[in-house]
């Protein structure tokens, strides 16, 4: 049931995690979807997207062990998606993922007929939310922006995210309810 997988990708700056946050607000009384929870190299911060902190060592024996999915590694972290959190597509159900860019590739080869989703947004809009984040100074973000333009296209369900979060959470939501098979 690998169709079930959606696998959101965007860059830094996009938005991804408020648009899905935002649908996942709108879907929680829908039993029958499961949001993969990531298991990243980076502590918890009040305002992050709920995750399963680890340090590097953990993340690469956990990884030695065959425990993930899914894996990767982006901007100096590794992120990985334990079986667990796909499992539910044995039962039908369906998964969100919220994935790498870098690791689409991979992805599909392990689950053929995933939809993907691009989350993104305009260099202008990326460069003021990513300097609001304070983490990286301009250099940094002119960087990741360049690396953002100098990708090949994703072939998937585009949601720009330059405006309001609700306009981009709904037409997600548009994307999804629309999908062969998505639940009622």
């Amino acid at each position: 049931m690998s169709r079930r997988l959606v696998y959101v990708v965007g860059p830094s700056g996009a938005g991804k995690d408020s648009v899905l946050g935002w649908t996942r607000h709108q879907l929680a009384n829908t039993p029958s979807i499961h949001w993969a929870r990531r298991t990243i190299t980076r502590a918890a911060r009040p305002g992050d997207e709920v995750h399963e902190a680890v340090d590097e060592t953990q993340f690469l024996a956990l990884r030695e062990r065959g425990a993930f999915a899914l894996n990767w590694q982006a901007n100096g972290l590794h992120y990985g998606i334990r079986h667990c959190e796909t499992a539910p597509l044995d039962h039908g159900h369906w998964v969100l993922v919220n994935g790498s860019r870098g690791y689409l590739e991979p992805t599909r080869s392990r689950f053929p007929g995933l939809t993907v989703v691009h989350v993104c947004a305009s260099p202008e809009t990326l460069r003021q939310r990513l300097l609001a984040r304070g983490r990286e100074g301009l250099a940094e973000v002119e960087a990741r922006i360049r690396r953002t333009q100098s990708l090949p296209p994703v072939q998937a369900i585009e949601i720009l995210n330059d405006g309001a979060l609700e306009d981009a959470g709904r037409m997600l939501l548009n994307h999804l309810q629309h999908l062969p098979g998505w639940p009622e």
